[in-house]
């Protein structure tokens, strides 16, 4: 007989514990693979209303008066190669973030001068940007705001960086790009994965 089975049938603890264990790994298993479907019913549900607040007369008002708060509706990004096409909220908190995209509150509004900078999913709340580094040199981004919109146009290819490297979210008023940053490799936050366009030129949201 199995040394192993013999074990267990002559401790009845060692067969509870064993049994305790693989209920643990199943509950574990099925966390694992219902998480990511949560979080898409989630952002689902927010991008239904984002949806309809980001073409309010209210939020264009806020907007133009700089008054939009964490979570409010900021833009809506699109990125024809990937069928991307994603209400941004402003800011980058856990709670804000549940849209799938957001805006880094300290930096310019889309369109303006200066670094704009979006966080974005990988994995999760509807992954926007899972597939950023299938992005290439001459690929667009579109960002319609409540006041107008404008286009950026890549002129290098996605980089890594590490999670701490704050510098490429980092204002530059004398350029006018986009910054995209998302988790690198999919599933982990080891490093950050990086996008950087340019605004096109006679590009700009309406005044």
């Amino acid at each position: 007989m199995d040394p192993v089975i013999q074990f267990l049938r002559s401790n009845p603890w060692a067969r509870r514990g064993l049994s305790f264990f693989s209920v643990a790994l199943l509950v574990s298993a099925l966390g694992v693979l219902g998480y990511p479907v949560y979080t898409n019913v989630v952002h689902d549900r927010e991008q239904g209303q984002l949806d309809r607040e980001i073409a309010s007369d209210d939020v264009a008002r806020a907007y133009r008066a700089r008054q939009l708060k964490d979570g409010d509706p900021l833009t809506r990004i699109k990125i024809p190669r990937l069928g991307v096409n994603t209400v941004v909220v402003e800011g980058t908190s856990s709670k804000a973030l549940r849209a799938g995209a957001g805006h880094y509150p300290n930096t310019p509004l889309p369109c303006e001068a200066g670094n704009v900078a979006i966080a974005g999913h990988r994995t999760t709340y509807g992954k926007p940007f899972a597939d950023l580094d299938r992005l290439k040199e001459g690929d667009v981004i579109i960002l319609e705001t409540p006041i107008g919109s404008c286009t950026y146009e890549m002129e290098r290819a996605p980089f890594i960086v590490e999670p701490t490297d704050f510098s490429v979210v980092t204002n530059d008023p004398a350029k006018s790009i986009l910054t995209l940053t998302t988790c690198h490799p999919r599933g982990s936050a080891a490093k950050r994965l990086i996008v950087q366009a340019t605004l096109s030129k006679g590009a700009g949201a309406a005044a």
